[in-house]
């Protein structure tokens, strides 16, 4: 028989308000639940883990994660990506397809799930390509892509740009019970732009991207699973019209999701500081009044989750202009931190809120069972933030090889402390050493 672990001295969630609770973990599944500051599990034999107040919710689900592995180990790998993940909470990621070579085939899948069951910290559900090599042209075989198993379908960071092909593939994934994720972009309105199309694009001299860009997929994407009934989930959606258009197709009957990212609720184009790599990503930063559609968004249940879009890149590959800079941008390690610190402690979502959207949200978006809950007899999948401690973020502690993030510096509470995967612990808080985050943009690096 395995060990007995006792969580104690934590909260969980009760009626949207913390309370005192403990919770007996044995063969990596939930064993019981004690709630109130008298526990009925004071006397268990058990190895005990004191999580010191410390909030205790369901690991967290990502939708939205780029492992890098294989083919771009120089970014991260999948190993000190999950490593990232666990640091942050995330027990289930979901890992997009753009690898060299994308998993477009069953070899190619089962080779990637080899390497997952052999150094992954966190549970890896990986998708598949929508076409071969992320085109618009070759599509990938879906019976054989489900049976090898993909979560989902997506063409990761480049728009289907061939209405005829993701009709095709909408109607594949919805004989196979799989969402098709979109990154919805029409390359013919990127017309080389690296920042949103707005003030601070002419005040920086940069080419701009219209939202424009992104909302035409959008609407056509719409059409197209109402038509073929498919499951459209918009990854990152970052634009009012976007969330508009998402609003009313759900109301006539739609079977649309989204989700947001952090970077895109914690920062506008206004807050740019200067011509600097680390604020470059796709879709990009956009103008105010489009991220508080995004807020209003998630408050009014027309965007279902929070996925972290996280990726990785070299130093080289952000540590320069915007017109060279690779799109991406490092929120994982923090994700909750951050938006506890900026939305809860603000007053603009409730604990409950900010917790289901990181959980329960993307796991039934994605049907993914026990994932994002806690139950007695479920698997033992949790995280714990310290909603007291301030920290500040630091790059150079990451446990993924991105550092770049601009939110370097930052003074958030909410830091994870403990992340078990199955009973395992894959993540625990140990006291860091005293660091100078006064850096300037080279030192992020």
């Amino acid at each position: 028989m395995s060990e007995r672990i006792l969580l104690s001295n934590l909260t969980m969630l009760e009626s949207g308000t913390p309370v005192p609770s403990q919770l007996l973990v044995a063969d990596g599944r939930v064993e019981a639940i004690s709630r109130g500051r008298s526990s009925a599990l004071d006397g268990v034999q058990a190895t005990r883990i004191d999580l010191g107040g410390a909030l205790l919710t369901p690991g967290l689900v990502d939708l939205h994660d780029h492992l890098r592995e294989p083919g771009q180990e120089e970014k991260e790998t999948i190993a000190t990506g999950t490593a990232a993940a666990a640091r942050g909470g995330w027990t289930t990621v979901c890992a997009m397809p753009n690898t060299d070579p994308d998993p477009h085939n069953p070899e190619l899948m089962a080779r990637l799930l080899q390497r997952i069951a052999s150094s992954a910290k966190v549970k890896v559900l990986p998708y598949s390509p929508i076409t071969v090599g992320l085109t618009s042209e070759e599509p990938v075989d879906p019976e054989a892509m489900v049976d090898a198993g993909a979560v989902a379908f997506s063409n990761d960071g480049k728009g289907v740009q061939s209405a005829g092909v993701m009709y095709d593939a909408m109607r594949a994934a919805a004989h196979h019970g799989r969402p098709v994720a979109a990154h919805a972009e029409d390359n013919s309105l990127v017309r080389g732009g690296v920042i949103n199309d707005g003030p601070k694009a002419r005040e920086l001299d940069l080419p701009g991207i219209t939202g424009l860009a992104e909302t035409v997929q959008v609407v056509r994407d719409l059409a197209i699973a109402e038509v073929t009934g498919a499951h459209y989930h918009l990854c990152h959606a970052s634009t009012r019209q976007s969330i508009r258009a998402l609003r009313r197709a759900q109301a006539d009957g739609v079977r649309a999701t989204a989700e947001a990212s952090p970077h895109h609720l914690l920062l506008a184009d206004a807050d740019i500081p200067a011509d600097d790599g680390f604020y470059k990503m796709n879709p990009p930063l956009r103008a105010r009044c489009d991220v508080e559609a995004i807020v209003e968004g998630l408050r009014d249940g027309t965007l279902c989750a929070i996925a972290t879009d996280n990726a990785p890149h070299t130093a080289a590959e952000k540590d320069c202009s915007f017109r060279d800079a690779a799109f991406g941008v490092i929120t994982n390690e923090h994700t909750f931190a951050l938006l506890y610190t900026s939305f809860v402690l603000a007053g603009r979502f409730r604990l409950d809120q900010l917790v289901h959207w990181l959980t329960e949200g993307p796991s039934d978006a994605y049907q993914l069972g026990d994932a994002g809950r806690i139950r007695v007899g479920g698997p033992a999948d949790l995280a714990a933030f310290d909603l007291t401690r301030e920290v500040a973020i630091d790059p150079d502690r990451f446990s993924g090889k991105g550092r770049n993030t601009p939110f370097a510096g930052r003074r958030v509470l909410g830091d994870c402390v403990f992340t078990m995967v199955d009973g395992a612990v894959v993540h625990r808080f140990t006291t860091p050493e005293p660091t100078d985050l006064t850096c300037d943009r080279k030192d992020r690096a």
